[in-house]
């Protein structure tokens, strides 16, 4: 396997915080990394952010094909001449640009260190493939993408992803893996996509609907509704609020189950709007 310094040396790179660059270089990580994806499928593995490569020469080593995705040219240009045979045999495709806006491949798994600055962005994009994923966070975000309800770290965040995925942190990353080591600890998700156990109507307005009530979520259930009318898109909250449970309505946001906010939403779409639905 490639040295992670030794990458950093011929790229002639130093990590820039400044630039949401911080280079994972732990070998120990980086070995751990593809073994996170367990039985699932490797044939084309994704990786956001590959850097220097480190992480790449790792998926190379599990993966029929691998598409890295680097926003910085610099180091775009340094991976295509570093991995040039690779890139020559097909097993790996570099492309330059910002995963927000690039055309992803058809990929199985992403194994990736994520820029934290977008970290979310890039999340709430690969979520909805339904493809499962081993990615690297800042760990206050990655324990609130797997806490449970009734938590502290239960809230929008939690709701949404689990929305799509079972999520679980698997690996806590302390800053000494990183060059430079960047002020918070990092961790390891991993995310196994699975289809929710309820229905939802409108799967847009579920999820709007979700961030509207946690933005008051020190607030009861009831006022929560009514108070965030303009930011769910809600005609009528008051009908929404006359047609939920009472006991319901007692709760704080952070105390519901996902199934819980997915009730919520069809009866604020059946309620809520003057023509009986949402949008």
């Amino acid at each position: 396997m490639r040295d992670p310094d030794g990458l950093l040396a011929r790229a002639g790179v130093r990590g820039n915080p400044d630039r949401d660059q911080h280079f994972l270089i732990d070998d120990r990580v980086l070995d751990r990394l593809p073994d996170y994806l367990d039985d699932a499928d490797a044939s084309h593995l994704l990786e956001i952010g590959a850097g220097t490569g480190a992480l790449t020469d790792r998926l190379l080593a599990v993966a029929d094909q691998v598409t890295v995705v680097e926003r910085d040219p610099k180091l775009a240009a340094f991976l295509r001449e570093e991995f040039d045979e690779e890139i020559a045999a097909g097993d790996l495709t570099v492309i330059e640009g910002d995963a927000l806006d690039a055309d992803l491949p058809d990929f199985s798994a992403s194994v990736s260190n994520l820029p934290y600055g977008v970290s979310s962005e890039i999340a709430f994009r690969l979520l909805p493939e339904g493809k499962p994923l081993v990615l690297m966070f800042q760990k206050e975000f990655a324990e609130r993408m797997a806490a449970g309800a009734g938590t502290d770290d239960y809230g929008r965040l939690s709701v949404t992803a689990q929305h799509y995925a079972d999520v679980e942190v698997v690996e806590t990353v302390p800053k000494e893996a990183f060059s430079p080591p960047p002020e918070v600890q990092s961790a390891v998700v991993r995310t196994t996509p699975r289809a929710p156990d309820y229905e939802v109507d409108d799967e847009a307005f579920f999820l709007d609907f979700v961030k509207a009530i946690f933005t008051q979520r020190r607030k009861t259930l009831r006022n929560a509704i009514r108070n965030t009318a303009h930011i769910s898109g809600l005609d009528d909250a008051d009908a929404v609020v006359d047609a939920v449970d009472e006991e319901l309505l007692r709760r704080r946001p952070g105390t519901l189950e996902p199934s819980e906010f997915a009730e919520l939403a069809v009866l604020a779409g059946e309620h809520g709007f003057e023509r009986g639905e949402a949008g």
